[in-house]
């Protein structure tokens, strides 16, 4: 392997050890910068998540039920992940739902504590994704869906830290390596990796997966610089959450009204 090869694959490895709970070597050498660089990798990271989920759905398929097959695959995802992501969407509900002013939601989003506007959030974003996977298993194998929503949703989260304000203590915050900064070319590779399984999605459902995810994002960036000056780790993470629900929501809404989810190709 060469040295660059070398060193992309442990910007790999990094960003696998950030985003999941899958173990990585002990060895692997770790610097702010190294974080920094492992962000282009968060959508792949999804792409090999995903994978796992839609591995154990069709593994699970064969002894049960659709439904069933859907909850276990979606604790097996909050395993892989130690609910990262749904942490920060209930941190982020708590702070900007609790907090008065900037300084108050800041400080509520870093409290460990869960109060009800994160409960609320926590609860409907799990219930939402129970509701529209299992309702999907009608039109289309879960299979195709658990690798676009997990890929795709990533792709949209992390590029908000390409041009939105990083406001948590940077003294604290973990996240800080990651969020410093992001140019071109690196957003060009995330968006580059989020699509790529959407290739085998129709290219009109492509379309409106798209334009659902550039208007969530301008409109997730207007409310968090209005509400918080811009995003935290947390707010990735909420990001993250909204984004895989709406990729489900706007598939369902093809298979709800008859039109094709699948490109030509059939697979």
């Amino acid at each position: 392997m060469s040295g660059n090869a070398k060193y992309q694959w442990q910007l790999f490895l990094l960003a696998l050890s950030f985003f999941s709970r899958i173990p990585v070597p002990k060895s692997l050498p770790y610097s702010d910068e190294r974080m920094n660089q492992s962000g282009r990798y968060f959508a792949l990271v999804g792409l090999l998540l995903g994978a796992i989920c839609a591995i154990c759905y069709w593994l699970l398929s064969f002894v049960f039920s659709a439904d069933i097959s859907v909850f276990l695959t979606m604790v097996l995802s909050l395993l892989l992940t130690g609910a990262f992501h749904e942490d920060g969407l209930a941190d982020m509900a708590d702070g900007i739902g609790g907090g008065m002013t900037v300084e108050r939601r800041l400080t509520i989003m870093k409290d460990s504590r869960i109060g009800t506007y994160g409960s609320s959030a926590l609860v409907m974003a799990l219930l939402g994704k129970f509701i529209f996977l299992t309702s999907l298993h009608q039109y289309v194998s879960l299979v195709v869906i658990w690798l676009v929503g997990c890929t795709f949703s990533r792709a949209v989260a992390s590029s908000f830290i390409f041009n939105t304000p990083y406001v948590s203590d940077s003294d604290t915050s973990k996240s800080k390596p990651l969020a410093n900064k992001q140019n071109y070319s690196e957003l060009l590779f995330i968006v580059i990796s989020g699509m790529l399984p959407c290739l085998i999605l129709d290219n009109y459902l492509i379309l409106t997966l798209v334009s659902v995810a550039i208007v969530f994002r301008w409109l997730f960036k207007r409310w968090l610089v209005s509400r918080l000056g811009g995003f935290t780790g947390d707010c990735l993470g909420a990001a993250q959450q909204l984004m895989e629900l709406l990729t489900y929501l706007s598939i369902l809404m093809f298979a709800h009204n008859g039109l094709p989810i699948l490109g030509v190709t059939g697979l």
